[in-house]
């Protein structure tokens, strides 16, 4: 195992070589399980009880029992990780994942898939956007409606999303796909929230239509601290096209500063603006890692 990254699957952990589901598990059949996903700065885990807080939510809102209470996945989480930490560099982190799923098809009494695992951060395929900024392109493809199925609830159904992202790239492949609403509003992205800044004040996507992101959060957080107002609403593409800046959010991304929308420069072109900066440097700040540099000094 010392060679190996290693990973929790239902009571065991084990190398990631011989990490196994059932080719019945229902999360891989039809996406029917739940996820959550935290990160480390500095090898240290970011915002855990947030993050699983979240999970029980997801898990609530599919009528999921886990099995393992939330003091549990705490216990667990951290013996992956620290298992899994003398294989990582000094200046790389994780991402850390909580999968729950409603177990095996025609085995209701083997209970839920529970899987927990590492994976490293993609800093070297995304620090030119720390650089250039992130394009990001409205695909055709509208996000799920809440009156289907809430986007509030973390799931492994993602194809809405996966299917967005794939037009987008087909026509820019550094691009990044945010999706509209049935209303015609921006909405999200793969795993991330937009913002857009106007006249000094965030404006962001109202909750009922997103995954309320932890960075989201973390990110209004900052804000009331540099006494930069923050509001939920609507945004369309209108708004976005003139905006003074635009950001987005993402456990990964932390925040990541947006370059042009459908090809359309944001503000005067010139990234990070200063108020995507001041908050840039008050998320370094509150973590105790450069989110900036870390990904700048992966740049060839």
């Amino acid at each position: 195992m010392a060679q190996e990254r290693v990973a929790y699957v239902n009571g065991e952990i084990v190398p990631e070589s011989g990490a196994k589901i059932s080719t019945n598990d229902f999360g891989f059949l039809y996406g029917d399980a739940a996820f959550d996903m935290t990160r480390t700065f500095g090898h240290r885990i970011f915002k855990l009880e947030e993050h699983l807080d979240r999970f029980f939510n997801s898990l609530k809102y599919m009528r999921i029992d886990p099995g393992i209470d939330k003091q549990g996945f705490v216990r667990i989480t951290m013996e992956v990780l620290n298992a899994n930490l003398p294989l990582l560099d000094d200046d790389d982190d994780y991402w850390i994942a909580q999968r729950v799923s409603r177990g095996v098809r025609g085995a209701p009494e083997s209970g839920p898939t529970v899987v927990i695992e590492c994976w490293p951060l993609p800093f070297k395929e995304r620090a030119r956007y720390y650089r250039d900024g992130l394009p990001v392109v409205v695909p055709s493809i509208r996000r799920t409606p809440p009156e289907s199925m809430s986007p509030r609830a973390k799931m492994h159904n993602y194809i809405n999303v996966i299917l967005a992202d794939l037009e987008v790239k087909a026509q820019n492949p550094d691009a990044h796909a945010v999706l509209l609403d049935t209303n015609g509003n921006l909405a999200e992205g793969m795993g991330s929230n937009i913002f857009i800044v106007k006249d000094g004040a965030l404006i962001t996507p109202k909750g009922q239509f997103v995954l309320g992101g932890i960075s989201r959060e973390t990110t209004f957080e900052l804000a009331h601290e540099l006494d930069v107002h923050v509001e939920e609403a609507d945004i369309d593409v209108y708004d976005a096209y003139t905006a003074d800046e635009a950001f987005v959010t993402s456990t990964s991304f932390c925040i990541c500063a947006v370059s042009t929308i459908n090809g359309a420069p944001i503000g005067d072109g010139s990234v990070p603006g200063p108020v995507t900066d001041r908050l840039q440097s008050a998320y370094s700040g509150l973590v105790g890692i450069d989110i900036v540099g870390q990904y700048l000094s992966r740049l060839e």
